[in-house]
């Protein structure tokens, strides 16, 4: 409850949280997994000199229409009379049709280098406007599927690296669907609790790591496997200590207190540290905004576009390795309701940042007016897994897209270099 009113729906507040728990009892090959407050990340590693993906999950059904704006519609100011972004000076980066929310100045620079896409009308092949449903059918990305493996796993999957550092959560036993799969994971509660005993110590140090190499020897076997898996974090908790202990690097300066802006810092650690991060999914949460969405959802834009600019300077010469794109279940009504909020809807806008984007506006726009709507919502006219099979097929030319998105008839932005 926030200023005594109801922000957020029942759906999203209950299945943010508990479906992500229980889906990390499955757990998946090389990913570890940690909580920031509300904000969740979780980690997949293999080659060390690789491109990254990140992706940051909007949780709660981000507005595309406040963020990538069509002021161009007078449906648009039409239907949302006390609640759409004005169309004035403070609204950047216009073109004749869309402009971007003015709290994502921070990215302004990034905006004008060519390294932000913001791509509208994006979203699932039909409407889903139930949070738990919409997390789980976006996450998946295999309609039809009775299997529950997640895209991000599948994605994994397509690595030669076959690296054994599996799946690990820290602070809570938390796992995203796109990152659920077949190989197990465990929790722990800091990158400090997976060093062996004594790890720090000139003289029991070794000998232990030595007895434990001899026990676990036998990779064949449950107990094996999972010996050597623990062993390899030890070896690899050191580094990661290390370099989170020097803060953020090249002058970055992240929001205070900002759960996001740790989550990235933490984030931005793993790449430099070297361990071998392939993908990191951000879960960002805060987005469902029945009530008073101007203010709220102007606060959580201009969080993000902070957080995110931190991160990439915080990166250094990782940041050529990075590509981010962001997600969410579902967007927002044109219509705004009664409380100057916006209820469940359908289309949605999409954003891509960094190494390999082509910046600027991209979307099959189907106008707002009468009889362009899905049930008074945006229509989707690209399958949000056509903006992911691009950024895969750029960045990632050994994972096969056929494997990650079966049966996905692809639309094709042009937002990515090749």
């Amino acid at each position: 409850m926030t200023d005594g009113h109801e922000t957020s729906c029942a759906d999203y507040g209950v299945t943010r949280r508990n479906l992500l728990k229980s889906a990390g009892l499955i757990g998946m090959a090389g990913v570890s997994t940690a909580m920031f407050g509300d904000v969740l990340t979780s980690t997949a590693y293999g080659a060390t000199n690789g491109n990254i993906l990140v992706v940051l999950s909007l949780r709660g059904g981000a507005d595309g229409m406040s963020m990538m704006v069509p002021h161009a519609e007078t449906e648009y100011y039409k239907r949302r009379p006390g609640i759409a972004v004005k169309n004035d000076a403070a609204m950047f980066a216009k073109d004749a049709t869309f402009g971007l929310h003015p709290s994502f100045k921070p990215l302004e620079d990034l905006w004008n280098a060519g390294q932000m896409a913001a791509i509208h009308a994006v979203g699932l092949p039909t409407p889903n406007r139930s949070h738990f449903e919409a997390m789980e059918l976006v996450e998946d990305a295999d309609p039809g599927s009775p299997e529950r493996v997640g895209w991000l796993n599948r994605v994994i999957g397509c690595f030669t690296s076959n690296d054994i550092f599996d799946g690990i959560q820290v602070g809570e036993t938390v796992m995203p669907t796109s990152l659920i799969g077949p190989e197990p994971s465990f929790a722990t509660s800091d990158f400090g609790s997976l060093s062996a005993p004594w790890a720090g110590n000139a003289t029991y140090g070794p000998r232990i790591r030595t007895a434990l190499a001899d026990m676990y020897a036998d990779a064949g076997t449950v107990i094996g496997r999972a010996g050597q898996e623990a062993i390899a974090l030890d070896r690899r908790t050191g580094v990661i200590g290390a370099e989170e202990k020097k803060g953020p690097q090249n002058g970055a300066v992240y929001p205070k207190y900002n759960e996001l802006g740790e989550a990235l810092a933490s984030s931005a650690a793993l790449i430099r540290a070297g361990v071998g991060v392939r993908a990191i999914a951000v879960d960002f949460g805060g987005w469902d905004h029945h009530v008073d969405i101007t203010w709220r959802i102007s606060n959580q834009i201009k969080a993000m576009s902070e957080c995110i600019a931190a991160f990439l300077k915080d990166l250094g010469p990782h940041a050529s390795r990075v590509t981010i794109v962001t997600l969410s279940e579902f967007g927002r009504r044109l219509d705004q309701n009664g409380a100057a909020g916006l209820d469940h809807g359908y289309g949605n806008a999409v954003f891509a940042f960094g190494a390999g984007v082509k910046g600027g506006f991209y979307a099959n726009w189907p106008t707002l007016g009468t009889g362009r709507t899905v049930d008074g919502d945006l229509a989707v006219t690209t399958d949000y897994r056509s903006v992911l099979a691009e950024i895969l097929e750029a960045r990632f030319p050994e994972v096969g897209i056929g494997t990650v998105f079966p049966g996905l008839s692809r639309t094709t932005l042009g937002f990515m270099r090749r």
